[in-house]
C-alpha cells in the first residue's frame, strides 16, 4: 500500500508530474472517465503518459492499486511501469496485483476459479516441450506419422487457433486441414481432453480458458467488471484476438479503458496480432476519445518527415503525423545503392568505421534487417574489420542449430574421425539410431581405441545389430563415403547442398510447418551461399572455427545487429537499412500469403525501421542478390519510392561497385526530378528478371540463356552507371562505355532504353 491509501488527505491541484507533459500527453492523463484510445507514434512517450495516467488515478483517488488492471506484453515493462509509477507519487506502490502481462494476468483469474474450467487451482502449465511430447504420445496412439506430420506443426497450429480464441468445436473444417487430411480439430479436441485429465494447461489456456470461463458464468464476469474500475493496455496494436474478446468482456461493466498503441507499428501479424483491433475501437466503444500523440521527442524532421511521408501509402490506419519541435531538419535519408550484399556489408562497415572515428559510439548504432540469413555477411565483415558486434533477438549466424547441423555433416567428411560432429547428426535427421545404438558405438569405439565412424563399419560387418538399426547406418555410411568421393570431382557448394538434400534434412525443414521453418531453409541457403567463397570445403571449415572462436569480445561497446521486428522499442543515433529490394522488402512470400494487408504490414515495419533513427537514417539496395544459390537481378523497393523527395538524398559514385562509396565527397548525387529516377522506377513498375546460375562454374556467374534487346550504338540508361552507348553485345551481356563511369560489362536485363 501506498501513503496515499492510509488516511484520507486533500490532494494537490496541479500534482508535479503533470508539469513535464506537453499539452496532448496530459490530455491522455486526465481523460479518466470513459473509453479513451491514445494513438502514440513512435518516440512520443507513450511510456509515460501511461505510468502517469496510473500515478494521476491513485493521486486523485479515483481507484485503489487493486482496482486498477494494467496489461503489459512483457514481465519485464509490467515491472518498470510499476517502478516509475512508485517514482511519480513519491513511494513503491504496492499491492497492484494485476499489473502484469496478458498470459500473467489471465493465469490468475484462471487460478482462482479452475474448477470451472474443468482444472484444479493447482494446475501445471506445460512448457513447449512437454506440449510437444504429448502431442507425440496421441499421435502415434492415433497411427499417425511423426515425420509427414510433426508434433511440433501440430503444437504451432493449435497454438495460432488458441490465439483467434477457437475451441476445437469452434475450429473452421476448412482449417482443420490443414493438418492430417482434417483430422487437426480431432487432434485438437484429444489434446485438450488429455491436458484436463493430466490437471493441465498450456501457455494458449491462459487465456483462452478464461476467456471460456468468463463468457460461461456470468457472475464471475460481473465480479471482475464491478472489481476493475480503471483498465489500461499498452501495445493495443499487438493483440491477438483472444486477448481483445478478453479485454472487451471486461471492460464492458465500467467502461473506464485505455488502450494505448499505435497503428502504424503493428507489425506481428504472423504470430496473430491483428491491426483491426485498434482500427475498430471506436465501434466498440461508441463514445470513446482519441488522443494522438504526434510530438516526437527522438528524431530529427527529416527522419520523421521521410517516415510519414511513406507510411500515409497504407489504407488500414487512423492516421497521424509525427512532428518535432528541433529547428535543424537534420541529414536527409541517404539512399545508397550498390552492386550486391558483399558491397552493401563493405560499404556499411566502412561507414561504421568512419563514424566510430568521428566519435560515434559503435552502441548508437544498429544494422536492421529483413531476414535474419542478412546478418551473415555483416557479421562476417564485422569480423574481419575486427569490429565488436553483438546480434539482438537470436542467435549469430553459425549458432543457428539447423547451421550447426550442416556444419556437421561437411565436418564428417572432411574429417571422419570427427566423433563430436557425427554423433550430433546421427539421428538427425531421425533414421531409427536413436540413444540405444548411440551407447554401442560408443563402446565399441572405446573398446577398439577407434573414432565413431569406424566403429559404425565395424557393427554394420557384425552381427551384434538388429536389421532395423543394421541398414539405416549402412545406409549413413555409404552416404559419407559417397558423399566424400564427390568432393574430387564437384564443387563443395554443390556438394554441401547435395548432402542437406539426400539425407533428408532439407525435406524435413519442409515438412516442419512451424513458424520458423522458412526462415531455417533460408539459412541453410545462405550457408551454401558462404560456401562460394571459399576455395575448398576446408578452407570454410577453419573460418567457420575462427569465427565461433572470436565471438566472445570483452568490449562493452558494440554495434548492434538484428531484424526489424526486434528493433521495436529501441532507438540509435544512426541505423543502416540493407536490402530494400523488391521480394526481400518488402517480402514476397508476406505479400503471396496476406496480400494487401501483407504489404500494409512490410510497410509499417519499414515505418518502425526508419523511427528508430535519432540522427541518421541509411538505406541500401543491391543490384543482385543470390538467392538459393543463384544470382538475380534486383529491384529498389517500391517504400523507397515512397519516401518524399525533399527528405532523401541518393547516393552512389563511379566506384561503388569496386573502390567503394566514398561519404565525404560522392561522385553522384541524383534528384528523384533526373530523367535516371523516373527510368529507375519504370524500371521497377515494369520488373524484368534474369536468373544467373553461380553451379555451373564455381566462383563466376555465368548468365542464363537470354538474348538481350540492344544492338551496337544503341544510347541506354543504367540506374547506377548513368547514360551510355553499346560497343559490343554477347548474349545478354553489354559492353557499354558510360559517359561518367566510363567502359563496363552489364548485363542487358539490368539497363532501359535512353
Amino acid at each position: 500500500m501506498t501513503q496515499l491509501d492510509s488516511h484520507p488527505m486533500k490532494t494537490p491541484q496541479t500534482p508535479a508530474y503533470l508539469n513535464g507533459l506537453n499539452a496532448m500527453q496530459r490530455d491522455a492523463v486526465e481523460a479518466l472517465d470513459g473509453p479513451l484510445l491514445v494513438l502514440a507514434g513512435a518516440g512520443t512517450g507513450k511510456t509515460r503518459v501511461l505510468t502517469t495516467r496510473i500515478a494521476h488515478i491513485l493521486w486523485t483517488r479515483r481507484a485503489f492499486p487493486s482496482q486498477i488492471l494494467s496489461v503489459t506484453f512483457t514481465n519485464k515493462a509490467a515491472r518498470e511501469m510499476q517502478e516509475r509509477v512508485g517514482a511519480l507519487i513519491g513511494g513503491a506502490v504496492e499491492g497492484m496485483p494485476w499489473l502484469g502481462t496478458f498470459h500473467s494476468i489471465g493465469a490468475k483469474i484462471l487460478r482462482r476459479h479452475a474448477e470451472l474450467a474443468g482444472l484444479s487451482s493447482n494446475f501445471t502449465i506445460l512448457d513447449t516441450d512437454d506440449q510437444v511430447r504429448l502431442l507425440k504420445q496421441i499421435l502415434s496412439a492415433e497411427n499417425i506419422d511423426d515425420k509427414r506430420w510433426p508434433a511440433r506443426s501440430l503444437a504451432a497450429l493449435i497454438d495460432r487457433w488458441k490465439n483467434q480464441g477457437l475451441t476445437p468445436e469452434k475450429v473452421p473444417e476448412a482449417e482443420s486441414f490443414s493438418f492430417a487430411n482434417g483430422k487437426g480439430r480431432e487432434f485438437y479436441a484429444i489434446y485438450q481432453a488429455r491436458l484436463k485429465v493430466l490437471n493441465a494447461a498450456d501457455f494458449g489456456d491462459l487465456l483462452l480458458e478464461c476467456l471460456g470461463l468468463l463468457q460461461r458464468n456470468p457472475d464471475v464476469l460481473a465480479q471482475y467488471q464491478e472489481r476493475f474500475k480503471y483498465l489500461l493496455v499498452d501495445e493495443y496494436q499487438d493483440t491477438n484476438v483472444a486477448q481483445y474478446l478478453w479485454l472487451r468482456l471486461l471492460a464492458q461493466g465500467r467502461r473506464n479503458v485505455c488502450c494505448v498503441g499505435d497503428d502504424d507499428q503493428s507489425i506481428y501479424g504472423w504470430r496473430g496480432a491483428e491491426v483491426g483491433n485498434i482500427l475498430r475501437f471506436e465501434k466498440d466503444f461508441p463514445g470513446a476519445r482519441i488522443v494522438r500523440l504526434e510530438q516526437n521527442y527522438r528524431s530529427t524532421p527529416n527522419i520523421l518527415a521521410a517516415a510519414s511521408g511513406m507510411i500515409a501509402a497504407n489504407q488500414g490506419r487512423l492516421g497521424k503525423t509525427l512532428w518535432t519541435d528541433r529547428q535543424e531538419a537534420g541529414e536527409k535519408i541517404q539512399i545508397c545503392g550498390v552492386w550486391d550484399g558483399a558491397e552493401e556489408a563493405r560499404i556499411i562497415g566502412e561507414q561504421v568505421e568512419q563514424l566510430q572515428h568521428k566519435g560515434e559510439r559503435l552502441n548508437d548504432m544498429a544494422i536492421l534487417v529483413r531476414a535474419g540469413r542478412q546478418t551473415r555477411e555483416f557479421e562476417e565483415r564485422f569480423l574481419t574489420l575486427g569490429v565488436p558486434y553483438r546480434v539482438i533477438g537470436g542467435p549469430r549466424f553459425y549458432e543457428r542449430m539447423e547451421i550447426r547441423d550442416a556444419i556437421a555433416y561437411l565436418r564428417v567428411i572432411a574429417q571422419p574421425a570427427d566423433d563430436l560432429a557425427f554423433e550430433r547428426i546421427l539421428n538427425t535427421p531421425k533414421r531409427g539410431l536413436g540413444d540405444a545404438l548411440a551407447q554401442k558405438l560408443h563402446r565399441t569405439a572405446r573398446s577398439h581405441n577407434i573414432p565413431l565412424t569406424r566403429a559404425a563399419r565395424l557393427l554394420i560387418e557384425s552381427d551384434e545389430l538388429p536389421a532395423r538399426s543394421r541398414n539405416p547406418l549402412r545406409a549413413l555410411e555409404e552416404d559419407f563415403s559417397r558423399w566424400r568421393g564427390l568432393l574430387a570431382s564437384t564443387p563443395h557448394p554443390q556438394v554441401a547442398q547435395l548432402i542437406l538434400d539426400e539425407s533428408g534434412y532439407t525435406a524435413m525443414l519442409k515438412a516442419d510447418r512451424a513458424p520458423d521453418a522458412p526462415g531455417r531453409l533460408e539459412n541453410l541457403k545462405e550457408l551454401i551461399n558462404a560456401l562460394e567463397a571459399f576455395e575448398n570445403l576446408g578452407g570454410f571449415l577453419e573460418h567457420v572455427s575462427l569465427v565461433m572462436e572470436n565471438q566472445q569480445s570483452g568490449a562493452d561497446d558494440r554495434i548492434n545487429v538484428m531484424t526489424l521486428h526486434s528493433a521495436k522499442g529501441l532507438e540509435f543515433n544512426t541505423v543502416f537499412l540493407p536490402g530494400w529490394e523488391e521480394g526481400l522488402f518488402p517480402s514476397q512470400r508476406s505479400m503471396d500469403e496476406n496480400g494487401v494487408a501483407g504489404l500494409e504490414e512490410e510497410r509499417r515495419l519499414a515505418y518502425v525501421g526508419i523511427t528508430r533513427a535519432r540522427v541518421r537514417a541509411r538505406i541500401f539496395y543491391a543490384a543482385n542478390r543470390r538467392v538459393y544459390n543463384l544470382w538475380q537481378a534486383a529491384l529498389p523497393s517500391r517504400f523507397i519510392s515512397e519516401l518524399p523527395h525533399d527528405t532523401i538524398n541518393i547516393q552512389t559514385d563511379q566506384g561503388v561497385y569496386g573502390g567503394g562509396m566514398r561519404e565525404a565527397a560522392p561522385v553522384f548525387e541524383q534528384n528523384y526530378d533526373t530523367p535516371g529516377w523516373q527510368r529507375m522506377q519504370a524500371a521497377r513498375r515494369q520488373p524484368r528478371s534474369v536468373t544467373i546460375d553461380v553451379r555451373a562454374q564455381p566462383g563466376r556467374a555465368t548468365a542464363a540463356t537470354e538474348e538481350t534487346e540492344y544492338a551496337e550504338g544503341a544510347r541506354i540508361f543504367h540506374a547506377k552507371f548513368g547514360y551510355g552507348h553499346v560497343l559490343g553485345v554477347d548474349g545478354g551481356k553489354l559492353e557499354i562505355e558510360f559517359e561518367k563511369a566510363g567502359r563496363k560489362r552489364v548485363l542487358g536485363a539490368f539497363v532501359q532504353p535512353a
